[in-house]
C-alpha cells in the first residue's frame, strides 16, 4: 500500500498465509491492531482490493497497526476456498500471529470479508473479542452473518449496491436493531467515493 508496507507470511490452518502490515505514522499514538478481510476470492477479491486499502488508510490515520491478508487459495496463501468457514479460521490465525498480549483489537471486512469477520468475532472468547467491528458492504444475502455487538459495530453500505442489495442488509440488521450508515447513490465497490468512505470511517470512530 505504501513504501512502509511490510510483507509477511504467517502460519495458517491450511498452510502459509500471505499478509501485509502497515504501521501508523510515528507522530500518531498507537491504538492497537486492526485486521482486515477482503472480498470474495472467487470473484477476484484480494488483500489489495481498493476498498480494503481505503479502510486500511482510515485505520492507519486513526492510529492502528493494520494487517491485511489473503484468504486461502488467494495469492501466496495455501489452501482452497471454503465458503467462509476456513476463511474465518484464517482470520483467527492472522490475529493470533500479530496481536500482542492485551493489545486492543479491531476487526474489519469488505463484502464477503465482512461476513467472515462476523464469524471470527463470534468464535473469539469473550476476553479476546475486538473493541470495534467495521463492516463495509457486508455480504448478507447468500449466507447470514453472525450477530454482532450493536454498540461496537460500524456498518457502511452503498444505497445503489447491485451486488448486495441494501434491503438485504436491512433485513439482517433490523432484528438486531443495528444501525446502517448509507452512502447515497454509491455502488458496491464505492467507485469515485473512496475518499468519502475513508473520511466517513474516520469521522464515525470514537
Amino acid at each position: 500500500m505504501n513504501a512502509h508496507t511490510q510483507r509477511l507470511v504467517v502460519a495458517g490452518p491450511a498452510g502459509p498465509i500471505e499478509a501485509a502490515l502497515d504501521l501508523p505514522a510515528a507522530s500518531v499514538t498507537p491504538r492497537g491492531l486492526a485486521v482486515l478481510a477482503h472480498p470474495h476470492p472467487l470473484f477476484g477479491g484480494t488483500m489489495d482490493n481498493k476498498v480494503v486499502q481505503t479502510m486500511a488508510r482510515a485505520l492507519l490515520q486513526l492510529g492502528y497497526r493494520v494487517l491485511r491478508f489473503n484468504f486461502r487459495g488467494v495469492g501466496g496463501t495455501a489452501g482452497t476456498h471454503d465458503e467462509g468457514r476456513g476463511e474465518s479460521e484464517d482470520l483467527l490465525a492472522a490475529i493470533a500471529a500479530q496481536r500482542q498480549p492485551g493489545e486492543t483489537l479491531v476487526l474489519g471486512g469488505f463484502s464477503f470479508g465482512a461476513y467472515v469477520t462476523t464469524l471470527a468475532n463470534a468464535a473469539l472468547p469473550e476476553d479476546a473479542k475486538p473493541t470495534r467491528l467495521l463492516l463495509v458492504g457486508p455480504s448478507t444475502q447468500r449466507a447470514t452473518p453472525a450477530p454482532v455487538p450493536v454498540e461496537q459495530t460500524l456498518v457502511i453500505h452503498g444505497e445503489a449496491d447491485d451486488v448486495v442489495p441494501l434491503a438485504a442488509v436491512f433485513d439482517w440488521a433490523r432484528p438486531q436493531h443495528l444501525p446502517v450508515t448509507v452512502m447515497p447513490g454509491v455502488g458496491h465497490f464505492f467507485h469515485g467515493q473512496l475518499p468519502q468512505l475513508r473520511n466517513l470511517i474516520v469521522r464515525s470512530w470514537h
